[in-house]
C-alpha cells in the first residue's frame, strides 16, 4: 500500500513537471511574440548563455537538443541577478552555442524576448560576435508585465 502511494506521487509529481515545462517552454498560449520584434534570420547564429542555458538538459528542453557548446567569456561585464550590468575591470564566463533559426526561436520564446528579455549583438573576448539575452529596462518593458513582476 505505501509503495503504491509512492509511485503515485512520484507519478503526478512527473506529469506535474511535464505540464509546467510544456506551457511555459512550447505552449502556444505563454508567449506572443512581440510584432515589434524583427524576424529571425535563417541561418546558424551564436548565442552567449551565462545562466539557466549553460546546463545541457535545460537546453534539451528548450531547443529539443543540448548542442555543442564551448566555453567563452564577455568582458566589461559581470552577472548581477539575471542580467549582466557593465563593470569594467570584470567578466562573465559561460557558454557559446550554435543553433539554427528555429532553436533561437525557441530560445526566445524561453527568455521571453520583448517582454523580460532583449537579444543584442556583443563582441566576447576572443572577437567573436554572438547575441546575449539582456533583462529589459523597467521603462522599456510592456506596462501589463511591469504590474505583474
Amino acid at each position: 500500500m505505501r509503495l503504491r502511494h509512492y509511485v503515485l506521487v512520484t507519478l503526478f509529481g512527473l506529469l506535474a513537471l511535464a505540464g509546467w515545462l510544456w506551457l511555459t517552454m512550447l505552449s502556444p498560449y505563454t508567449y506572443d511574440r512581440p510584432a515589434h520584434l524583427p524576424e529571425i534570420e535563417t541561418g546558424e547564429h551564436a548565442v552567449f548563455v551565462y545562466g539557466t542555458l549553460r546546463f545541457a538538459p535545460v537546453r534539451w528542453v528548450v531547443m529539443g537538443r543540448a548542442g555543442e557548446t564551448e566555453t567563452a567569456v564577455l568582458e566589461g561585464f559581470r552577472r548581477e541577478r539575471l542580467d549582466l550590468v557593465e563593470a569594467p575591470d570584470e567578466r562573465v564566463l559561460g557558454e557559446l552555442v550554435v543553433v539554427d533559426a528555429d532553436e533561437l526561436e525557441r530560445l526566445d520564446r524561453y527568455e521571453r524576448l520583448g517582454i523580460r528579455y532583449q537579444r543584442v549583438p556583443m563582441r566576447l573576448a576572443d572577437g567573436r560576435m554572438a547575441w546575449v539575452y539582456r533583462r529589459l529596462d523597467e521603462a522599456a518593458r510592456p506596462a501589463e508585465v511591469n504590474a505583474s513582476d
